[in-house]
């Protein structure tokens, strides 16, 4: 793990009086890769899709996430098409294999590590994704951390994915709103916030990570590293 850095706070430090905000992206952030993309691709293994059609959409929609032209709402329609199809208990069933054999090999000692750190710190953690609450929780959960804040699923009365999107996605400005929400429904406001710090890999996050206190460009993609470079932000590689 390196670190390139300007001055900041040490994870480890105590915390002052007030809330201390510890964000973190998922995909590209805390694991080499991406939850949801990869998710897709285990039901094509699984015989639930066309393995050529599938695999170039979701391609598709991969560089278009990468490019910051990605629609949300039209992915997310695209990727819960297995969820819609086989069911949610079949799907809860074939998450526990992807975990088993997709996620967890995944999930690195310094990541890990540093989600310590800042829990150890009495930070609130929270992982804040535009991956869908249906693959992420037991991603969150398997680091340990309760909060999640992900793009929710619209079902109907059985419970079964609609395909739409419950209320604000938590992708780029949406990110912002979504935290603003968890902190309004904790008592909390931004201004009430001692410090806080986010965690991301992309382009897209820019505007939650020009909002906290200290941002950190983490395995950051080339246009989210020239922006770290140019103001002076945190660069932290996790996965070399």
């Amino acid at each position: 793990m390196t670190d390139t850095t300007t001055a900041g706070r040490t994870p480890g430090e105590p915390s002052s009086a007030g809330l201390r905000l510890a964000l973190f992206d998922l995909d590209h952030t805390l694991i080499p890769l991406d939850s949801d993309h990869a998710w897709g691709q285990f039901t094509v293994s699984l015989g639930w899709r066309d393995a050529e059609s599938h695999t170039r959409a979701n391609d598709a929609f991969y560089e278009q996430y990468k490019a910051g032209t990605l629609d949300i709402a039209e992915y997310i329609r695209f990727a819960t098409g297995a969820l819609r199809e086989h069911g949610m208990a079949r799907a809860h069933a074939a998450h526990q294999r992807f975990m088993q054999e997709v996620i967890r090999p995944a999930m690195s000692e310094p990541a890990l590590a540093l989600l310590r750190a800042h829990q150890a710190a009495g930070d609130a953690v929270v992982i804040v994704t535009a991956t869908n609450e249906f693959v992420t929780r037991p991603i969150a959960q398997a680091f340990g951390v309760d909060e999640l804040i992900a793009i929710d699923l619209e079902c109907d009365p059985q419970g079964e994915p609609t395909g739409e999107i419950r209320g604000v996605p938590s992708f780029r400005e949406g990110k912002v709103a979504r935290v603003e929400q968890w902190l309004s429904a904790r008592g909390f406001s931004w201004a009430s916030v001692a410090h806080s710090t986010f965690y991301s890999d992309s382009i897209n996050d820019l505007p939650l990570l020009e909002k906290v206190h200290e941002p950190v460009a983490t395995n950051p993609d080339a246009r989210l590293q020239a922006i770290a470079l140019e103001r002076g932000w945190r660069i932290l590689n996790l996965f070399e």
